[in-house]
């Protein structure tokens, strides 16, 4: 069984693949409790697959903030 969107896809529209298992699993949680998806007819059958289709589809983003040392 072959992910789509594959990881290499989906890297392309979010650079870490920490940040992309954070964003997908919160939104596979918002999915399962709102029953609302962003995107037509998903393909995967799983809510951590259709949040990587919203991500790849560009329906799903995040605004990275920076992390400043104390000193």
């Amino acid at each position: 069984m072959m992910l789509e969107p594959s990881i290499d896809q989906l890297l392309t529209k979010i650079n870490s693949k920490y940040t992309l298992v954070t964003l997908s699993s919160r939104r596979a949680r918002q999915i399962q409790d709102e029953k609302i998806v962003q995107i037509e007819k998903p393909t995967s059958a799983t809510n951590v697959g259709i949040a990587l289709e919203e991500i790849y589809a560009d329906k799903l983003t995040y605004i990275s903030t920076e992390y400043k040392e104390r000193r």
